[in-house]
């Protein structure tokens, strides 16, 4: 099994309420199609979000930017609020008795689809901090939602090779640097009405690591993954390149993808481990959207309280894309959990694709 030690986060300062964004949305589109936008504005109001942080102060999304402007952004925003999460996560007194050193990294995952960048950020990063040279590095690009989770499973897979080796995984995704000013299409309504900004850290121990005395408090292990990708499903969720840059595709199938396809991927993952869903403690869902977590709340037959952190990040950050699932487990891990508890952790994305990871909590 493989202990996730600690968790950081790296929010970004400009708080804005839904209420806020639904008005700013009125003022940039309402004037050239406002029978369309009043008819669209409801989601707003039904996306079960109060609030969500951004990088960028509101009024930047009344003026026009070029895709080179927005990746410039991208590129150095995308840093700053890394290392900051970086830090909270290698210094969290709450997680840890004490800050684990940078050169405790073996592997940087570094998962993000908001933006782009070669060399990929996470060199820019280890410039900052005094991480080693020998620091192996995956950048996982284009994964969505899902990333976070598939940087966990990658991070799984690599330690189970290498016990006596840590693992730093950043999910950095700052959406609304791809708000398109001119696209009146119902996704981009529905991605603004959804995504936030943010970056998430979590810091992973091989079962031989050097650094595992530096560990507190009961702390979910890795105990199984599991992944699936549905065929010819490409157009339900993602990203059209346009001249403008990055334009939101977003199906509204998801929900009822949720009782087909994820499914039969939980039914199948929990039949294959011997676990019943209604003995899970708590599923770590990424909050793609109210309507996302209803359904599998339906499809478990389970109740809302073992979701509850999934609603409430949804309701304080809104979808900060793959960095979402780790705030979601950050909250869980400043609970009292039971020892021998078992997490689900589960999140959707592109491809169109499903990640399951079960989780046994564990003193350490």
């Amino acid at each position: 099994m493989r202990l996730i030690s600690s968790v950081g986060l790296g929010i970004p300062p400009y708080e804005i309420s839904q209420t806020k964004v639904k008005t700013l949305v009125r003022e940039i589109f309402g004037s050239r199609e406002s029978t369309i936008i009043e008819r669209l504005l409801p989601v707003f109001d039904h996306a079960q979000i109060d609030k969500r942080q951004l990088a960028v102060e509101a009024d930047w999304f009344q003026k026009h930017h070029t895709f080179q402007e927005k990746n410039d952004l991208y590129h150095r925003l995308a840093i700053k609020y890394a290392l900051k999460a970086i830090d909270s996560c290698l210094t969290n007194l709450q997680f840890l008795n004490k800050a684990i050193p940078y050169e405790a990294v073996d592997m940087f995952i570094f998962v993000s689809s908001t933006g782009i960048s070669t060399p990929s950020l996470d060199t820019y990063i280890m410039n900052e901090r005094p991480f080693t040279e020998d620091t192996a590095r995956m950048p996982l690009w284009g994964l969505g939602c899902a990333g976070g989770a598939i940087g966990l499973s990658r991070a799984y897979d690599w330690i189970k090779a290498h016990p006596d080796k840590n693992v730093l995984i950043v999910c950095c995704e700052l959406c609304s640097l791809t708000f398109q000013k001119d696209d009146l299409q119902k996704s981009n309504l529905v991605g603004t009405a959804l995504f936030g900004d943010g970056v998430g850290a979590a810091f992973l121990m091989g079962d031989q690591s050097a650094y595992l005395s530096y560990s507190k408090h009961t702390k979910p292990r890795i105990v199984n993954t599991s992944s699936a990708t549905k065929k010819r499903s490409n157009h339900i969720m993602g990203w059209n390149m346009t001249n403008n840059g990055m334009e939101v595709v977003f199906s509204r199938n998801i929900p009822a993808l949720v009782h087909t396809f994820w499914q039969r991927h939980i039914d199948t993952f929990l039949d294959k481990i011997n676990v019943n869903s209604q003995t899970v403690h708590s599923y770590i869902a990424h909050p793609g959207g109210k309507k996302v977590l209803e359904a599998m709340e339906d499809v478990l037959q389970v109740s809302q309280p073992k979701f509850k952190h999934s609603h409430n990040v949804l309701r304080n950050h809104g979808n900060i894309s793959s960095a979402t699932v780790l705030y979601v487990l950050h909250e869980w891990m400043q609970e009292d959990i039971t020892e021998n508890a078992l997490s689900v952790l589960s999140a959707l994305g592109p491809g169109f694709s499903s990640e399951l990871i079960l989780l046994e909590w564990n003193e350490t």
